[in-house]
Order: structure tokens, then sequence, then C-alpha cells
């Protein structure tokens, strides 16, 4: 499964996996992953694929193909992001 290099110790983690023997596009697909840690934080994903690009071909048929999808989150106190120099939470 895919690991993207942050967050290293998540608070949050989902994963998903999907298969198919064959899969064909008749148009682009228009994909989009928005993951964001409010108020502070980081988030990471990423993606493992077989027998799949990144960016697919219209009218091609993709077989035995396998994607593996991980976005993962970890929650900072907004007092402790605070710049350097300045007090957070004791």
């Amino acid at each position: 499964m895919t690991r993207p290099d942050r967050p290293e110790s998540p608070d949050i983690e989902i994963t998903a996996s999907a298969g198919a023997r064959e899969l064909r596009f008749e148009e682009r697909p228009d994909v989009t992953v928005e993951r964001t840690a409010r108020p502070t934080g980081e988030s990471a994903s990423g993606s493992n694929r077989t027998n799949l690009p990144d960016e697919v071909t219209t009218h091609v048929t993709y077989q035995d193909i396998h994607i593996d999808f991980r976005v993962a989150a970890r929650a900072v106190h907004p007092e402790d992001a605070l710049p350097s120099g300045r007090h957070g939470r004791r």
C-alpha cells in the first residue's frame, strides 16, 4: 500500500482497494482529491496502481487492474503550531 511521506503518525487513516478484470473509459475522468487538516495539521494521499496508468487513455481496455488508495491526516492543536519563540500549549 502506498505510504505518502507525511504524515508519519496519522491520527486518521483511510484506505480503499478496488480491482476489475476489465475497465474501459469512453471519456477521460475528471478526478480530484481534496484533503485538509483544519484548523492546523498535515495530510497526505497516494495510490498504487497495477495495470492502470495515472492518466488513462480513452477507448483502451485495461485488464486485471488493481488500485490501492490511502489518505491520512495528523491533527495539531492550534497553540502547538505557533511560530518559534511564542509559547505553545503546555
